[in-house]
């Protein structure tokens, strides 16, 4: 079984309008062309397809009418609830082989409506999201830029990871060991169709920058063969080109309590090491709160240990694998499994 979400819906629904616009065009110029338009009695109606949304049923029309003295019968190649016995309609004929009859309403019409709106919808939407992106890159640049500086080791330091679950503006947050927030990323705006805003926040260099992270992705794929594929966008890149570009790499494996650890390097450096957690992030809520609860790790809250001085990229590392849903930094879920197997 293969499914979508995200990106792949974007691109089902470009599918369906290029459908919708070739089945309107069709039905409205060439189905029916060169047919007859002439009146018919409906004679006999057939119990259709019930509409799951509407719970209205529709019906499909025998009718009958005549042509040059001789009548003929033939069913309607529409659905209408509105269909009656008795009922007068029009209706098209083949000239050529009057037994062949067309529904006279305006269906593609409708299809091709359709089909153009829902193509307007797409097409909008990617110039909203394309002006979306370069007002974010103007603001990046005021702000002295959206670059990643050098990576610079200091103490070790333990750091926990939060995600806002249950809330539509969910943020995330690094704490240190005291709850002092260090580093987070607030969003600015919610969108259904476009990427959502968000400020990144370095509490402690005291710099903020607006980002643009898009609604989670996935193609899922149920083989041994083909991995699963989770992401989303970041400033309009897909989230594992960013950080490999910025020379990420991620080497993740299970560790004994089920819990995914990923060792983050970057230009072949480890630079951070983060374990799930669950939402009892901090050792002491950990204790606090039930032990069943606390040994089920929960996506988006992770411990981590870490000498980076500036938080900026292993925030993002972080955020990608909190947003995303993916086990390792290719946004898949099989390698973590390959990983833990070489550990044992």
């Amino acid at each position: 079984m293969i499914s979508f979400k995200g990106i792949g819906i974007k691109y089902f629904a470009l599918f369906m309008a290029l459908v919708a616009i070739a089945g309107g065009v069709y039905l409205t110029f060439f189905h029916s062309s060169g047919f007859v338009k002439t009146e018919a009695t409906i004679v006999a109606v057939e119990e259709g397809d019930e509409d799951a949304d509407s719970h209205t049923t529709s019906y499909r029309a025998t009718v009958e009418y005549t042509v040059d003295g001789q009548t003929y019968t033939g069913e309607l190649d529409t659905e209408s609830s509105s269909y009656k016995v008795g009922q007068r309609v029009s209706v098209l004929y083949d000239p050529q082989d009057p037994a062949v009859v067309h529904s006279g309403g305006m269906f593609g019409l409708y299809v091709l409506g359709v089909g153009v709106a829902l193509l307007g919808v797409i097409v909008g939407t990617e110039i909203k999201k394309r002006g979306a992106l370069r007002a974010v890159k103007a603001q990046q640049a005021e702000n002295g830029g959206a670059e990643y500086p050098v990576s610079i080791a200091g103490p070790e330091r333990k750091l926990y990871f939060i995600t806002d679950v249950g809330t539509v503006k969910g943020g995330h947050r690094l704490e240190d060991a005291a709850r002092n927030v260090l580093y987070e990323a607030r969003m600015t705006k919610f969108t259904l169709t476009a990427p959502f805003g968000f400020d990144f926040i370095d509490h402690e260099h005291g710099k903020t920058m607006p980002h643009l992270v898009g609604h989670e992705e996935s193609a899922e794929r149920d083989s041994l063969i083909f991995d699963n594929h989770y992401t989303f966008t970041f400033d309009g890149q897909d989230i594992w080109k960013h950080l490999r570009k910025n020379g990420v790499s991620v080497e993740s494996s299970l560790t004994g309590l089920a819990r995914t650890e990923y060792k983050i390097l970057r230009d072949g450096r480890q630079i951070a090491l983060a374990v799930g957690s669950s939402q009892n992030v901090h050792e002491e809520d950990e204790k606090a709160k039930s032990k069943l609860a606390s040994l089920v790790p929960v996506q988006g809250f992770y411990r981590v240990t870490t000498t980076e001085t500036d938080l900026s990229l292993l925030f993002v590392i972080l955020l990608a694998f909190a947003r995303s849903g993916a086990s390792d930094d290719h946004g898949g879920s099989r390698r973590v499994l390959m990983n833990t197997m070489k550990k044992i």
